[in-house]
């Protein structure tokens, strides 16, 4: 017996409730398009985080396509680091659809998803970091979560986090992002400092001999910090999800206490 058999079986038995079932269902729908796509459609009800199109190493058409049809069963597409050919196919193929940046991600769909309660604070180091960081707040807030986002507060002019700290600490986050590239040094100052989990954002910013990233997420990973945590360099996506992850948990608990 298959899931669906057995899923229909546990409603005729009365073991499983028509509505639970349908979210059952839900959980495990996957889309193809066409022979190069196999689209989790089930991901955001199974895991509360919706599926995000990478753009990189797909072709404009494909791209457009997996967008397209992710849209006919979810208000909102994240597609993440596009190239401007992809955004032109992905402009042809959705004309009516509303289309806005968010760093280096693009937001296809309109309206916004309900607030869950959860709270993410974020810091960039430098200016340069912003579009990484961005996507990753993108991906936050498409989870529900609410967003504050102090930048270019990075240790070449450590006197300027004294200011963002003190506001955080108003916004009482659940969670914290912070990105930074050259030597990474940010998130681990910052974790020293405050009582939530920190995750830190490595870019790819920076001169030379391990500007690519390497020498922020090797100095990230090396924290003598406790309580941060590093994604891979550039990976917004990650950070936001496992950030809004964390938040949502929190404002769950807090609706149960």
């Amino acid at each position: 017996m298959n899931d669906l058999d057995a899923i229909l079986a546990a409603v005729e038995r009365g073991e499983l409730s028509p509505k639970r079932a349908a979210g059952r269902l839900r959980e495990g729908e996957v889309r193809y398009v066409e022979d190069f796509a196999a689209l989790d459609l089930g991901r955001a009800a199974r895991k509360g985080v919706p599926e995000v199109v990478y753009a990189r190493g797909k072709s404009p058409e494909q791209a457009a396509g997996i967008c397209a049809a992710l849209l006919e069963s979810a208000e909102r597409v994240i597609l993440s680091a596009p190239e401007p050919d992809h955004e032109a196919a992905v402009r042809a193929a959705l004309p009516e659809t509303p289309i806005r940046r968010a760093g280096r991600s693009l937001i296809l769909g309109k309206g916004e998803p309900p607030r869950t309660g959860g709270r993410l604070g974020a810091l960039s180091a430098g200016t340069s970091d912003l579009p990484v960081l961005d996507e990753a707040l993108a991906v936050a807030r498409e989870m529900g979560v609410e967003t504050l986002a102090f930048n270019d507060v990075g240790v070449a002019g450590i006197h300027r986090l004294a200011e963002p700290l003190h506001r955080l600490r108003d916004f009482d986050p659940d969670c914290l992002i912070v990105a930074a590239g050259m030597e990474g040094a940010l998130p681990s100052v910052v974790s020293g400092l405050v009582s939530v989990p920190v995750i830190g954002l490595p870019t790819s910013t920076g001169y030379g001999l391990g500007g690519d990233g390497t020498a922020a997420i090797l100095g990230m990973l090396q924290t003598c910090s406790p309580g941060l945590s590093v994604v891979n360099v550039d990976n917004g996506v990650g950070a936001g999800a496992t950030a809004a992850l964390i938040a949502n948990r929190a404002a769950s608990a807090r609706k149960l206490a």
